[in-house]
């Protein structure tokens, strides 16, 4: 039985141009809109109108002051936020969008008008920190979305998974001290930003509510899925989330420019697969996802096409299979699990 999975994309995102040969360019969304256009794709999803993000929203993840930094720069030719990170005439309006298109997709998740939604927007957001950009990100949106969550629905347990082969410095910072957010990041380590070693679990009384797993290059479909079943699903069984979000970055895909993974498509599909199983669980399915990295244009867009079907009941990925993908999975995972699970024990039974 299918499910009906919305999608945000708007041509809009692509008026955000760093420059020649900046590596988060216009066409990342290019291929991946391409794919959608499809006839075979065309008319499967429900289309998610964006709206520009209010900065009363905005300012619930970022400071005043940097929001109105990042205004300066409408209309101007170029300005550096940051020495990766570069604005164009029409890359705050872009940057707005990105954080209200996403707000929309969670709207249209919580009140039940689609089962599970992608935002296929940019720029990019889980570098952006309260006061400053980075990573190619202006601003934070899967951390405003989750502020958004938790405002407009009184949610308690949002969970962010973040499998970019960058950690999501801005969005752990964000609720670091908040067991409200749980966020659990797998990421190439040590690489930008520096952030991410498995001893960061959150202060105070959201201490244990950070869950990261570093890892070393090289990693593929088995090492990835064997992590997320064996530590984000019994965390996420006891934390029991009211929606899950999703930092989706396609630059753990074999073949990324930026990258040393090697996660294939059919990787993707079963770390959806996993997180569409908990969502499933213990929040009506209530699951979106959002872009954040990905270079290897074609690749992206093959991998967000296979993930959309899963999404949408197209495919179906059963436990048997993703039981005989886990037994391939190099036995140094198995001593990774181990460590990590040695330090969530005091919190998670895991």
């Amino acid at each position: 039985m299918g499910y009906s999975t919305g999608i945000v994309a708007d041509r809009r995102y692509m008026n955000h141009d760093p420059g020649f040969g900046h590596p988060e360019s216009p066409g990342r969304l290019a291929a991946v809109y391409d794919m959608l256009d499809e006839a075979y794709m065309k008319q499967r999803f429900v289309r998610i109108e964006p709206r520009k993000a209010l900065v009363e929203e905005l300012s619930r993840i970022h400071r005043h002051a940097y929001i109105d930094r990042v205004a300066a720069t409408a209309g101007r030719m170029y300005s550096a936020l940051d020495f990766d990170t570069i604005a164009s005439p029409d890359s705050y309006d872009a940057a707005l969008l990105a954080a209200g298109g996403l707000m929309n997709a969670v709207d249209k998740v919580m009140e039940g008008a689609v089962r599970n939604a992608f935002a296929f927007v940019r720029p990019p957001g889980h570098h952006a920190e309260t006061t400053s950009s980075g990573g190619f990100c202006i601003f934070n949106n899967v951390a405003v979305a989750a502020a958004h969550a938790r405002e407009r629905y009184g949610l308690g347990r949002v969970l962010i998974a973040d499998w970019d082969l960058h950690h999501g410095n801005g969005t752990q910072h964000s609720f670091y001290g908040d067991p409200g957010v749980l966020y659990f990041s797998t990421h190439q380590y040590p690489f930008y930003p520096g952030t991410g070693s498995a001893g960061e679990l959150g202060i105070g009384p959201g201490e244990g509510y950070t869950v990261n797993v570093p890892l070393q290059r090289g990693q593929g479909d088995a090492e990835y899925l064997k992590i997320f079943k064996k530590i984000l699903e019994p965390v996420a069984t006891a934390y029991r989330p009211e929606l899950v979000l999703v930092s989706a970055g396609f630059d753990i895909c074999r073949g990324d420019a930026l990258g040393g993974m090697d996660v294939t498509e059919q990787g993707f599909v079963n770390l959806t697969r996993v997180l569409m199983n908990i969502a499933d669980r213990w929040c009506g399915g209530r699951l979106v996802f959002t872009l954040e990295g990905g270079y290897n244009h074609s690749m992206m867009a093959r991998s967000a096409r296979a993930m959309l079907l899963e999404m949408s009941g197209e495919t179906l990925t059963g436990e048997a299979e993703l039981a005989e993908i886990m037994e391939r999975a190099d036995k140094k995972t198995d001593t990774l699990v181990r460590k990590i699970s040695e330090q969530l024990r005091p919190f998670w039974p895991v």
